[in-house]
């Protein structure tokens, strides 16, 4: 009689188990995803540095360097997905990183708008309306962690340039 053995989905690891893989640690936001609370919101707090660092760029080298976030984010997110055996775990932030960066694309200088382009972000973020809701049920692997965060990023970029051009 022949032996059957199940298939079995691999088994859920801790990130913290997981932290030292250098692909997992910038999947983790460099850490910032492994808080206890919130980690969406942490990872896009940690992400406000990055840009501080990236803001002085022109608008061409900025979104070059966008363009990489996101298509090494997909890699990225995907390992630490697989790794963890859980699509979208919460401590994988680099989406966060991705789409911050994206609505801070182009933002006038001043210190208030990197915190309105935080709260703008991450309303749409963690509301995911239309279609972002619809896209982040149906869209899998690196791409689908990736494509909500980049699509919340729109709309808060484009109220955020609303903003800017308002308060001026």
């Amino acid at each position: 009689m022949e032996e059957m053995t199940a298939i079995t989905e691999p088994e859920e690891r801790s990130p913290r188990e997981v932290w030292r893989d250098p692909r997992c640690l910038l999947a983790f936001g460099f850490g910032s995803g492994l808080s206890p609370a919130a980690p969406g919101t942490v990872g896009t707090l940690a992400a406000i540095p990055l840009y501080l660092v990236l803001e002085p760029l022109g608008v061409g080298a900025y979104l070059l360097i966008m363009a990489l976030v996101f298509v090494i984010g997909i890699s990225l997110c995907t390992h630490a997905a697989k790794v963890l055996g859980v699509h979208d775990h919460p401590a994988i932030v680099w989406d966060e990183f991705a789409g911050y960066l994206l609505t801070m694309t182009a933002a006038p200088a001043g210190w208030q708008w990197p915190l309105i382009g935080f709260v703008l972000f991450r309303f749409f973020d963690i509301v995911k309306p239309w279609p972002i809701g619809w896209v982040d049920r149906r869209v899998s692997g690196g791409f689908g962690i990736m494509i909500d965060d980049i699509l919340a990023a729109v709309p808060a970029w484009f109220l955020l340039q609303g903003a800017a051009r308002i308060l001026g």
